[in-house]
């Protein structure tokens, strides 16, 4: 079906589709490769492209035959230059949430394992934490205030950015697309006058930024240990263990229809049971 000519050239959907795919890929490459190493090579490889390109107008049978011959190489080339820069685009594609959506793909359990370790650690530990995992919304002026990163979620990242003389362990750390984008980030502070005036600053950030966003921020206290939990600008809970945090990241960014067992709530208070004091 021909939805319009440019010229004497007929377009139709496939060409549309066409072009929006190769749009999809060439801007996605820029994103992960740009700042790396691999833009530099990128570029002289576009050079190179464009080179045959005129060789072949301006009929330079030398240098046209010498292109040709290489061109078989080309592309096993292309992919042992790119292979990191392909592996996060194809990882990044699977991770989509359109692609979640689609084949209704669940996000990977390691990252919320990684989560709960970690918090359980810095808890035992007492190091104050801040950590905010990105719903829907974007929140990128917030991670461009901090160290960008672009690291695998593990606990013992975790745990070493929030040592206390680790540099980077003032402020938040933002995960998005299962990655760790950036630390030391700053947030903004909740601006509701019922807040209690004894919580501190990492409490106050942590409902500050859900209250901007649709994400969900975790505490650790570094003066109780505590481990709480922020989403839609309140804490769901402000006495977390491994288990119930993991539960309640579950029910964020899966929307499992199914709830927490009441019975098991009601036995993690009583086992946690005590004054709510703040930090």
């Amino acid at each position: 079906m021909v939805l319009f000519h440019i010229g004497f050239i007929p377009i139709t959907i496939i060409d549309v589709l066409d072009i929006l795919a190769v749009y999809f890929v060439f801007y996605n490459l820029y994103k992960i490769m740009r700042g790396t190493r691999a833009s530099q090579m990128f570029a002289g490889l576009l050079i190179i492209s464009i080179g045959a390109f005129f060789a072949q107008i301006l009929n330079m049978r030398g240098l046209t035959w010498i292109i040709q011959n290489v061109a078989t190489v080309w592309v096993i080339a292309f992919v042992i230059l790119f292979q990191p820069e392909l592996r996060r685009l194809l990882v990044q594609m699977g991770q989509s949430r359109l692609v979640r959506r689609f084949l209704k793909i669940e996000p990977v359990s390691r990252v919320l394992d990684a989560l709960g370790k970690a918090a359980e650690e810095l808890s035992d530990k007492r190091f104050g934490a801040l950590f905010v995992i990105q719903g829907d919304t974007g929140i990128k002026g917030v991670t461009e205030t901090g160290v960008r990163l672009q690291a695998e979620v593990t606990p013992e990242l975790l745990v070493s950015i929030f040592f206390p003389r680790s540099p980077l362990h003032d402020g938040a750390v933002i995960i998005a697309n299962e990655m760790i984008e950036a630390a030391r980030c700053i947030l903004p502070l909740t601006q509701n006058p019922n807040v209690e005036t004894t919580m501190g600053m990492r409490h106050r950030a942590a409902l500050g930024i859900t209250e901007e966003s649709d994400c969900a921020a975790i505490v650790v206290s570094e003066e109780t240990g505590r481990i709480s939990l922020a989403h839609e600008g309140r804490f769901l809970h402000r006495n977390l263990n491994r288990e119930l945090l993991a539960v309640y990241l579950t029910r964020i960014f899966t929307k499992f229809a199914s709830k927490p067992s009441s019975a098991k709530v009601r036995r993690d208070r009583r086992m946690r049971a005590g004054s709510a004091a703040s930090d």
